[in-house]
């Protein structure tokens, strides 16, 4: 049996999934501490997971909220500056309170969010460390555009050129969390990181995007780079109540931006309008960043919640219209469900990125959004069946994923440990193609 500890950036989009992978580990004998703020404690607590709490100092209780609002209304630039602000602040508490409370909690190895810096705590206490890419993976590799622009992928000179420069623009970005970083390891005894790559883990990268949703590239995939497959258990999820009976029977489109960018009432108003006239009911998940009063009436009176049971809520959907977060699109793949998506910021035109080159779903630019262009969108999306088709078979394919076993599998492999669960490590190295 071995003691993780695992640092994840404190929000919904990364607590479930690390909460999911952490359970996993348990089945098989493990046990897992999560170290994060007061805030996203009782949430880690209601999926079974154990939790030492850090950074009272810096985010007492009720300080996420105001940082969420914050974000809830930025896109593009400016949500990504804010968010590397976010996590230059997060880097900055796990250094100061990491290695003691890794040394409270008695553990042997860390699992490291790859949006957070807790691979230096695990140098300086001599622990092997795994990092966890629940975006899509941090890759310092001109083969791939950087996950923060929704470009096409490109083999060529130029587009590899291109490529580089955007990821030298990102590092340029993030280079304070570097200073701080490496103001800390120097003052360990720890060697400064040179290279972006320094901040990942020599052991292992694990993402749960399934290779099946990455772009196609030539060649071999980057040195210590594992696929796997969405990191979900519904059985973690909090209870929302929801009114079914209110559900029509016509086909469901539905609607989120997720818990972080939600903000825009502009954006949910024109989802209505360019939804309206078809043949079809709307349902909107505000994901808690607006109330529903907020937006008035509405066009085409869509059935407008707080908060949806998305997982459940997915297996009747017909149509997704989201954010691009990676969470909503693995969830809505796994369930045949093509989208039409929404990029604000961060990862999310990445990701919207891969959907476009999968075939299953569309991308329509935050930047030029009319109800129009929407609808245009939605009804290529209902009418063409190839984007259904497409969405059909990467449901085949994410359906013989476990994604959290196939990345328990690979830290056991990786750090050599027993399992009471038996390992196959060779499947997380197949290559999917649709």
């Amino acid at each position: 049996m071995t003691r993780f500890g695992a640092f994840c950036f404190p929000a919904t989009g990364h607590i479930n999934p690390m909460t999911a992978l952490a359970r996993s580990l348990e089945l098989r004998g493990h046990e897992v501490t999560l170290f994060g703020i007061a805030d996203v404690e009782e949430r880690v607590r209601a999926a079974g997971i154990r939790f030492h709490r850090i950074g009272m100092q810096d985010f007492p209780l009720g300080s996420l909220r105001a940082l969420d609002e914050r974000l809830a209304g930025l896109n593009g630039l400016a949500a990504l500056r804010f968010t590397l602000q976010r996590v230059r602040a997060s880097a900055r508490m796990v250094l100061r309170d990491g290695p003691r409370a890794a040394r409270e909690a008695g553990v042997d190895a860390l699992l490291v969010d790859e949006a957070d810096f807790a691979g230096s705590v695990a140098d300086y206490l001599g622990l092997p460390w795994i990092s966890i890419a629940l975006l899509p993976p941090l890759l310092d590799d001109d083969r791939f555009p950087p996950f923060w622009l929704g470009w096409s992928v490109g083999i060529g000179p130029v587009s590899r050129l291109r490529n580089r420069f955007a990821i030298q623009a990102l590092l340029r970005l993030g280079s304070p969390i570097f200073t701080d970083v490496n103001r800390q390891r120097q003052a360990w005894g720890l060697k400064p990181f040179q290279k972006s790559e320094d901040a990942l883990s020599p052991l292992a990268q694990i993402t749960q995007l399934p290779e099946a949703l990455e772009f196609p590239i030539r060649g071999e995939k980057p040195k210590g780079l594992h696929y796997t497959g969405p990191f979900v258990n519904a059985q973690q999820r909090p209870a929302i109540d929801f009114p079914w009976d209110r559900l029509d029977g016509r086909p469901l489109i539905y609607a989120s931006l997720g818990t972080l960018q939600n903000g825009s009432a502009t954006i949910f108003r024109k989802i209505a309008e360019a939804s309206a006239d078809l043949d079809a009911q709307l349902l909107i998940s505000l994901g808690g960043g607006l109330d529903p009063a907020q937006l008035g009436p509405l066009a085409g009176a869509p059935l407008v919640v707080r908060y949806a049971p998305q997982l459940e809520i997915l297996k009747r959907a017909t149509l997704v219209i989201t954010h691009a977060g990676i969470n909503t699109v693995l969830e809505s793949l796994s369930e045949g469900v093509p989208l039409v998506a929404i990029p604000l910021g961060n990862d999310q035109p990445g990701v919207a990125a891969r959907l476009k080159a999968r075939r299953a779903g569309v991308a329509v630019s935050r930047r030029r959004l009319t109800a129009a262009r929407l609808r245009e969108a939605i009804r290529l999306v209902l009418q063409d069946r190839r984007y259904r088709d497409s969405a059909l078979e990467l449901q085949q394919i994410l359906r013989k994923l476990d994604g959290p076993a196939m990345a328990a599998d690979i830290i056991e492999q990786v750090l050599q440990l027993r399992s009471v669960a038996p390992v196959n490590f060779a499947h997380s190295e197949s290559a999917f193609r649709v």
